[in-house]
């Protein structure tokens, strides 16, 4: 079940972004950071167990611009559909916020290509949007693809 994220969340979307943070797949964000953002989050809750299995955010950067981030999937759920159901709700959201342009920074183009979002260079970004990669363990070697979908 996807639903918006409430305060009890907080301490399991942290242990599922630490999951990929530790592997260099996103970054981390502190407790302090997820509480200041969780109006922009989305989780996937497992009906039967009440677990929670996922979480996005949809953040607004600009006038017209929002990102798509902190997508992770619990490693043993991965395959379910999840991670697409936790993107299509983000879109879904952006629409409805009248966001013009969507992108994310990703090591899955792939994945993010099935939504309709085409690589980008990095740079067609604005300065904005890279105040959080100073405290990246790859800055200022950014090896993400940076993706982009008109909505």
């Amino acid at each position: 079940m996807i639903r918006k994220a409430v305060l009890d969340d907080v301490k399991s979307i942290h242990s599922l972004l630490q999951v990929y943070a530790k592997k260099e797949e996103l970054l981390a964000r502190p407790l302090s950071i997820l509480y200041d953002h969780l109006r922009d989050f989305w989780v996937y809750q497992d009906p039967d167990t009440g677990k929670l299995l996922g979480c996005a955010a949809l953040q607004f950067c600009w006038e017209a611009l929002a990102e798509i981030r902190s997508l992770a999937v619990d490693p043993d759920a991965t395959g379910q559909g999840i991670g697409s159901g936790l993107t299509e709700r983000c879109i879904q959201e952006a629409v409805y916020f009248k966001v013009k342009n969507l992108f994310a920074l990703t090591y899955r183009p792939t994945f993010f290509e099935q939504f309709g979002f085409n690589a980008i260079h990095k740079s067609d970004l604005p300065i904005k949007v890279w105040s959080d990669c100073i405290g990246c363990v790859n800055f200022p070697n950014c090896n993400e693809t940076a993706m982009l979908k008109k909505l």
